[in-house]
């Protein structure tokens, strides 16, 4: 079912194992046209664009694009019970994990005098992506909204694709936990349309544009990240998922392959891959597999991924080679589970969340860790982040000098302003104690 990469007997520099890394033949490189075009369309036809777009992707008109007040309500009197419960508890545990994440101010005293701040200052607007195609993520309302409010964003502004069962309204059990959480600005719009639509802002439905878009998506929705990046900042190219299990013969098959399977489920563009010096381990993972993925409930989606070019079980001659491989990989979920996961961890650079041990799941961290699920996919954790309160956060420095702290480098300002042929550099400073 699965694909088998053997990777040993041969050494391999960086540069092979990237060259070996399994990845998905759909790239959001060719999904930016049609993002593109779709980004247009909104800019140039604002909420008549979003409606189009609704009913040809998610085969439903909506009565209106901004979600009225009294939905938000009726949906959070009917919330389970027990969903709210777990939603609840959820939030606390995301609202502690990142309360971690905002610095506090720090002041350096240089000379007498002369201070610099480092001071963290939030954003004022944010939007908020919630995708809602072949599951419902109401977690994802929680990981995206906590940590900006944890920041200090002042406006929040939450999309999420209407929903042709409930007759083009957002899904209800979403717009519930934005009501819980004080979220009263939502859109029932998707896709790259709604990127666009977050970042350039849409006047005619009174949509103002935000300065960061963050949150998870298909491979549409990464692509048009990628597209309005400039205008606004983003947390990732968060698109389809994927999970790298680093293990050794000490791992119960069982539950490597359920933790593949549980990934794979989202999606048929997830990547699952196994990475272990165990042969006997990955034989009995790729039997599991096997069995796993006939029975359980999404078995064709899971199928497509597990067959897919960007899963594998990847056989290597040694821990620390899997996880030079990992790093390669730069998953967005790694599982560590050998018999010392926090040894593994020391080799580990690039990853977007890591989960040691056998009773640390994805699905942890997918709903009640206190972690966050919003993270880099494809590849980009070797150089991007989870989504967190910093992302909402920029670093500032302010600088406070005294007449006498200045004078101190005046000097050597004037020599520097000199050297770079930029000489009203150093007037600017001269010119207050010309006087003198």
């Amino acid at each position: 079912m699965i694909q088998t990469i053997d990777l040993r007997g041969t050494s391999h520099t960086p540069a092979d194992l990237l060259a070996a890394v399994p990845r998905s033949l759909t790239s959001v490189t060719s999904a930016s046209d049609i993002a593109a075009e779709l980004i247009a369309d909104v800019r140039a036809r604002g909420g008549a664009a979003l409606l189009d777009q609704a009913e040809l992707l998610d085969h439903v008109r909506p009565l209106q694009v901004r979600v009225p007040a009294s939905d938000l309500a009726e949906a959070l009197a009917e919330l389970d019970p027990a969903v709210r419960s777990a939603v609840e508890e959820t939030i606390r545990r995301v609202r502690l994990a990142s309360a971690a994440q905002v610095p506090p101010a720090v002041t350096t005293t240089i000379d007498a005098g002369a201070t610099i701040t480092q001071r963290w200052q939030p954003v004022n607007r944010v939007g908020l992506y919630v995708p809602a195609g072949k599951a419902v993520y109401p977690s994802s309302v929680v990981m995206n909204v906590v940590p900006a409010q944890i920041a200090g964003v002042a406006s929040i502004a939450l999309t999420s694709p209407p929903q042709s069962r409930f007759g083009g309204r957002v899904h209800p059990t979403i717009l519930a936990v934005a009501a819980l959480l004080g979220v009263d600005e939502v859109y029932a719009m998707g896709g790259a349309g709604a990127i666009g639509a977050l970042a350039y802002g849409v006047p005619d439905i009174g949509l103002e544009p935000v300065q960061i878009v963050t949150g998870p998506g298909n491979v549409y929705v990464a692509a048009a990240k990628r597209l309005v990046r400039g205008q606004a900042g983003i947390d990732s190219e968060a698109g389809p998922t994927d999970i790298l299990v680093i293990a050794d013969d000490a791992a119960d098959p069982l539950l490597v392959a359920a933790d593949l399977v549980s990934q794979a489920e989202h999606d048929e563009l997830a990547a699952a891959v196994l990475v272990t010096d165990s042969a006997a381990l990955a034989e009995a993972v790729a039997a599991r597999l096997v069995t796993l993925a006939q029975t359980t409930t999404h078995s064709e989606r899971v199928t497509a991924a597990l067959t897919g070019t960007q899963s594998a079980i990847v056989l290597v001659d040694d821990i620390e080679t899997a996880a030079a491989f990992s790093n390669a990989f730069g998953p967005e979920h790694l599982e560590i589970q050998t018999r010392d996961p926090e040894a593994v961890l020391t080799f580990i650079e690039n990853a977007g969340a890591i989960f040691l041990g056998p009773h640390s799941p994805v699905s942890l961290g997918d709903y009640s860790a206190g972690s966050n699920h919003v993270l880099p996919t494809g590849g980009q954790a070797r150089f991007s982040s989870a989504l967190g309160a910093y992302t909402f956060l920029r670093p500032q420095q302010v600088v406070t000098y005294s007449r006498e702290a200045l004078r101190t480098v005046a000097a050597n300002i004037a020599a520097f302003s000199s050297a770079e042929n930029l000489p009203a550099h150093g007037d600017a400073v001269t010119a207050r104690f010309d006087q003198e």
